[in-house]
Order: C-alpha cells, then structure tokens, then sequence
C-alpha cells in the first residue's frame, strides 16, 4: 500500500480527530473496552497467546549499531519476561543508520508521512490485546488499565498528536504566487512563486519510562515521525516489551510504504550503560521527549543544548479541601484516586491540605480525622476484597516504590496504615493499598517532595486562605500536574481558580463522580501545562508539534 492510499484509508479518521481537538469535545477513535462484543470472541485469547509467545525469545527486531543482546525485564507480577533485544554498543552507528532515510522521508511531504503514521497506529490498534499484556507485565498496572491506558488511549493520544501536526504543518501552503502591484497605474506588477517545505529538526529521541512506556511515548514519537523526523526510541529497561513491538509494527508499514525501515529504531540497553545519557549530546539528536525523574531530566535541560528538550518530571499534586456537600462521594472519588494503579501515576494526587480545625459537610464540620477515617472507609469498601482489589491497584512496579510505603511511618502519623494484598493469580506478585499520612504546615520538607506511589499526605492548615496559598507557592517552586479543590464556596472555587492559573497547573473542581483527578481525556483535556517545574511541555498543544520542524522557502520570478 502506497502512503497515499494509507493517507486516503483514514482521512475521516484524522479529520474526526482534528475537528474534536478544535471543539475539546468527547471522542475517541478506539474503543476502550475490551469485550469480546467490540473486539470478537477470540481476541483476548489470541493477544494473551501472542504476548507469551514472545517470552523467553530472541525478539525479531534487528538494530543497526548493535552487538549482542540484552534481557532487562522482570514482571512486577513475579516472574522474568526473558525476552532479549539487541544491544546497542554504537550508538554513532545507530544514529547514522535513522538519519539515513531522512531525506526521502522529508521529500514525501506532510500527507504522505501523517498517512504512514496512521496506517501505524490502525496497526498497533490490531494488537492491543498483545500490547495490552505486555504493558501489563512490564509496569504492573491491572490488564483492563493496561488495555486502556496503554492501548485504546495511548492510541488517542498519539492521533491527537498526529492531527496537531497536520494542522500545524499545513496551515501554510505548500506554494503560493505573490504579486505586489506596479509602482504605476498600468505598469506590470512585480510576480513571483513561492514554494513553502517542511523541512524536519533532525534526529528525534524518545526515552520510555516504566509505568507508561506507550502513553508517555508515543505522543512525542508520532509528533516527531509525521514532521519528518527519523525516531530513536530508549525504553525503560524494564519496559522494553511495550515499544519493541511499536518499533516493529513502525518498520513494518515504513518498508512497505517504500520508506527506510530504521526511520524509527530501538536502542535497547543494560542499566548501566547510560545510553540515554550519550544520545542525549550527540550533536545529530535535534529532539529529545523524555517522561521521569527530576534528576535526569533537569540534566537532560542543562546539557542536551543542541537539542529541542521536552520533559515530564516529578511534581507534588494537589487537593485543597474547604468544605463538601457530599462527603460519602467525595471521600470515594479521593479513595479511588490514591489507590489507581497504586497511586503510581504522575497526575495521582499526593497533597491535601485541608483547615486544622476541620471542613464543613452535610453532616456538620468533619475534623480531618474524621476525613481520614472517611477516606480510609472508602479504601475498605473498594479493596477489602484482594481479589477485586488487584484488579484497580495492580502490582507495585519496583522495589523503590514498595520500600517507601513499607517505611511510610518515618515520615508522620499514619491516619490510614497500607496492608499487603496477596493477589489470587501470581503468587509472587508485590501489591500495597495506599497509605495515609497526617502532616502539618510546617512539614514543608516531607510534602515538597513527590512520594512516587501509594502514599498520600493529609496536610493540616490554620485554614482554606493559607491552604491556597501553600498551593499556590509550592507549585510553583516544585511543580504539578493536576490539581483539585473541594467547596461549595463561590469564593474559594475562584480563589483557586486563580491560584491555579498563577501556578500554571490544571484544575478539577468537586468530582464526586466516574471522573477522577489523576485522569484526562485526549482531544479535551491538556496533559501538563509547560507552565510550572513538572513539566515544559503539553500532551496536546501547537507547541509540542510546531517545533519539531521548520518552514523553509524557496522563490522565483514569474
């Protein structure tokens, strides 16, 4: 199939998704359950069955630059994935080899390679059961979390930002006649053609995390690829399973589009090969999307100079509590976010400052530890059960994470102590309930610091106008990604509101229902900002594509 017939298979598809991004209403373009009535009786089946098929295998992958093989991942379920990937020893090769094809890539124009891209993403859609598994099992999150998170809405993320750069790139024309009127009336006007190229950065970097290696990843590799640049995808080494397979599936519509194959190219690694490090700096590397800890990424902002940088580091997420009038709902709405995927999210809440001397509810004030016992009611009702309980907390993904909740009492009063679950089909699996942990104000150096994982800090104010304004300032020094406020309080809804906007973090006001803090929709909501320390960049918006190309003109007279 050529790119044009690819472009032309799913123009209502791209259409549907740019009209959805300029109206922020609902859509999604692939459906998030997977029930056998959407996606046929043999399909989970079939995925899982391909998922184990790779296990223990030589992956089919071949990388330039590369010499023997790595097998870096252990499911967070208990057991080795023993697939092995090459490993890249020549990382020079490597980047020559994705430079390669780029001219041709770049010649093809912006319709060409957004239907390459497309044709990809309709592709990886047929193996989101398998995908699905392997996201599963390699940053422990629950199989349906996995099927959505890593696959129907990583899929809608990545379009999101296929349709961004198409509308970014074709908002100019790719020619244009200018003609200036002549100095007299009747003289010849002066005429010329313009020609107007997209013309890409260079070579683009991707470096995968280990909690979403699709969703983190594919935004900023499809946003790369359609603006014409060749993509090096990093994984996490214990997530490497997720991208090889998008890798594979990338090459495979490229060859076929009669493109180079290794215009996207895995770069596998051991731990300590520091790989990431020494692309980073190659002067050939114009693009770098990274999604992790600060420490990387601020190095990645202070020495990848040559490159465009785009980070999703730590942040200390926020919930201001004044007052409620349902307080059943909206202990369970808090509930459910610290325990989704045990709290290892970075829009999972961390911070809840609320008035020492209580909120105001339906019920009369509540003290807050009348809040946590509520909260921790929540928890029992939703994790009481083990068996029901892995299925919304999934698996603790490293042995970091478990030993900051197994030492949560180090760092204040336990108000809602975690319990091990023991989870009914992998026996070795290592699975928490979050944790809750009563702090006041002046505990400024335990919450200023993101506490990745089910730990969650009830903070003690001297009331909601000081909550705010730690919100407000910590933010902005230490950076979010989400935020919520809970009132039924005009005044404090705007109080926040504007504090909100001067710390540059999304708001969410009173969820008491089926939408939660640490969740955002593709084509409506922004993931991050780009305007506070946790992130410089924002899953959709024109600047995340418009710098990953330039226009370059040529011109003549007529």
């Amino acid at each position: 199939m050529t790119a044009q017939a690819m472009f032309d298979k799913h123009r209502d598809r791209l259409e549907r998704a740019v009209r959805a991004c300029e109206t922020r209403e609902f859509h999604s373009a692939f459906d998030e359950s997977p029930s056998p009535r959407v996606y046929g009786e043999s399909a989970a089946a079939d995925g899982k069955a391909a998922f184990e098929a790779l296990l223990g295998q030589a992956f089919p992958l071949a990388t330039p630059g590369s010499d023997g093989e790595v097998a870096t991942e252990r499911s967070p379920y208990g057991f080795d994935l023993g697939v092995t990937y090459p490993r890249v020893t020549d990382p020079a090769a490597l980047l020559e080899a994705a430079a390669a094809g780029m001219k041709q890539w770049r010649d093809a124009g912006p319709q060409a390679r957004v239907g390459v891209a497309l044709e990809i993403l309709d592709r990886l859609h047929a193996r989101i059961f398998e995908l699905a598994n392997a996201v599963q099992h390699t940053s422990g999150q629950a199989f349906v979390m996995a099927f959505q998170a890593g696959g129907a809405h990583a899929l809608d993320r990545a379009l999101e930002a296929i349709a961004y750069a198409h509308v970014e790139m074709t908002r100019v024309p790719a020619s244009a006649v200018w003609e200036k009127p002549g100095p007299k009336p009747g003289s010849e006007p002066l005429r010329m053609e313009k020609t107007y190229t997209v013309v890409p950065r260079g070579v683009a970097l991707v470096i995968g995390c280990n909690t979403f290696p699709t969703w983190n990843s594919w935004p900023g590799l499809f946003a790369s690829l359609v603006t014409g640049n060749p993509v090096v995808v990093k994984p996490h080494p214990g997530a490497v399973l997720p991208l090889a397979i998008t890798v594979q599936v990338c090459q495979e519509v490229l060859a076929e589009a009669g493109f180079d194959p290794h215009l996207v190219t895995l770069a596998a690694e051991e731990p300590t090969d520091r790989l990431a490090a020494t692309l980073a700096v190659h002067p050939s590397v114009k693009l770098i999307d990274f999604t992790g800890g600060n420490a990387f990424g601020d190095w990645l902002e202070d020495n990848a100079r040559q490159a465009t940088v785009f980070t999703e580091k730590a942040g200390v997420n926020t919930v201001v509590i004044d007052s409620t009038d349902s307080f059943k709902a909206m202990c369970q709405n808090l509930a459910f976010s610290f325990a989704l995927y045990t709290g290892q999210m970075c829009t999972a809440p961390q911070n809840v400052y609320l008035p020492a001397d209580g909120i105001t509810t339906e019920d009369g004030t509540k003290s807050v530890a009348e809040v946590a016992e509520g909260i921790g009611n929540a928890l029992g009702r939703m994790l009481g059960d083990d068996a029901r309980a892995v299925e919304l907390l999934g698996a603790v993904v490293n042995d970091d994470v478990r030993d900051r909740v197994d030492s949560v009492d180090t760092r204040g009063d336990v108000l809602v102590p975690s319990r091990v679950v023991a989870h009914p089909a992998y026996a070795d699996a290592t699975v928490r309930t979050p944790a809750i942990v009563g702090l006041d104000a002046a505990d400024a150096t335990v919450y200023e610091e993101e506490c990745f994982g089910p730990v969650a800090y009830l903070i003690s104010t001297p009331g909601t106008a000081s909550s705010i304004e730690l919100f407000r300032d910590t933010v902005q020094r230490r950076g979010a990604m989400t935020a919520a406020v809970y009132s039924t309080s005009d005044e404090v809804i705007a109080a926040m509101r504007d504090a909100a906007l001067d710390a540059g973090v999304a708001l969410s006001e009173n969820l008491h229902g089926a939408v939660f803090v640490n969740q955002s929709a593709a084509y409506s909501d922004f993931h991050g900002t780009g305007a506070n320390p946790a992130a410089n960049a924002s899953y959709t918006d024109g600047a995340y594509v418009a710098s990953r190309f330039r226009f370059v003109q040529s011109r003549r007279h007529l």
